[in-house]
């Protein structure tokens, strides 16, 4: 008899987690000192504090990707780290909530050192770990490469041509992130957007989106991306509830939502477990597909068993609900 790590008494996946937020603090603390980084945490207990999201550090999204772009990347910055790290995590998230199958997304240009390092060493070694934890754990697992709004249409551009490059060895799709500060349609190179993203799917990439998290642009810029993009999944685009034209669209079209709870609830993108349980009870009302996700389980101090716990406990969703939404996941998923 297999022991199963959850209340659901069921092998788990995820969709939606960032290697910037899911490593151990003892991983990436080791890490750091190996590679002689400069940390201004004078012990452990300092650093686990610095890289973790609390009421006190996280009052938002932008502080919550603040971690990561300040601390958490610089650390996986080289190919020894990234080894190290997706290993780590493919092994620890099968461990705690029993997930054997996982989508892992990063930006690889953002473990490059600045450019000192070489991106395709930096992915080879991400999927030679990922290999090696595959087998030694018997979880199926894929990359994710995330484009960055932050960045020139040009870096983004490599970051695609890296992701078809490497399908056959194990990325199965591609995402942009980052905090939205406007719609995506008014980004001038938008048009180029559209058609890369249509290259990838094209090359048979998977498309995610992050968008509608917060309500810097509200449901308009899962509109756009909806219309335009196209894609598979949209990462959180919890903002949708506020349009119910735009919550039948996404059921006509099935688009898949990436829900993800607990990430949702620190960066106050989502008020209290109310407002949590009203969200998902919309997307219930209008047949709006979605997963339930970590994000960042180590930053959140989280894991898979504690989003089903929070669900569950809080009479957001029943365990037919949830068992019903990790069978979908296995279906949208880009793994193969």
């Amino acid at each position: 008899m297999i022991y199963y790590k959850n209340r659901l008494n069921i092998e788990l996946i995820d969709l939606h987690i960032h290697i910037g937020g899911a490593v151990a603090p003892h991983i990436m603390w080791e890490l750091a000192h190996q590679q002689g980084l400069k940390l201004p945490a004078k012990n452990y207990w300092d650093f686990w504090q610095l890289i973790t999201a609390t009421s006190t550090t996280v009052q938002n999204l932008e502080d919550y990707v603040g971690i990561m772009h300040q601390w958490t990347e610089k650390i996986q910055s080289s190919p020894a780290a990234m080894e190290r790290c997706v290993y780590a995590i493919i092994g620890k998230e099968y461990r705690s909530s029993n997930i054997n199958q996982i989508e892992l997304r990063f930006n690889p240009m953002k473990r490059n050192n600045g450019g000192q390092m070489d991106l395709d060493h930096i992915i080879q070694s991400s999927l030679n770990s990922m290999y090696r934890a595959s087998l030694d754990f018997g979880v199926k697992a894929g990359l994710i490469f995330c484009l960055a709004r932050e960045f020139s249409f040009e870096l983004n551009e490599i970051i695609v041509k890296k992701a078809i490059k490497y399908q056959k060895w194990g990325v199965v799709g591609i995402d942009i992130a980052g905090p939205e500060k406007h719609t995506f349609e008014q980004d001038p190179d938008f048009a180029r957007y559209v058609k890369l993203f249509a290259q990838a799917k094209a090359a048979g990439l998977g498309l995610t989106v992050h968008t509608g998290e917060t309500d810097a642009t509200g449901p308009n810029s899962v509109w756009q991306v909806l219309k335009d993009i196209k894609p598979q999944r949209i990462g959180h685009g919890i903002q949708s509830v506020k349009d119910e034209s735009l919550l039948q669209e996404l059921s006509r079209q099935g688009t898949v939502l990436e829900l993800c709870p607990s990430s949702n609830l620190q960066t106050q993108a989502v008020k209290d477990v109310k407002e949590l349980k009203t969200i998902i009870n919309k997307l219930k009302e209008f047949k709006v597909k979605f997963t339930i996700n970590t994000d960042g389980p180590y930053l959140l101090n989280s894991n898979m068993k504690k989003e089903i716990d929070l669900l569950l406990n809080n009479d957001i969703m029943t365990e037919e609900e949830l068992k019903q939404s990790f069978a979908l996941a296995r279906e949208v998923s880009f793994i193969k």
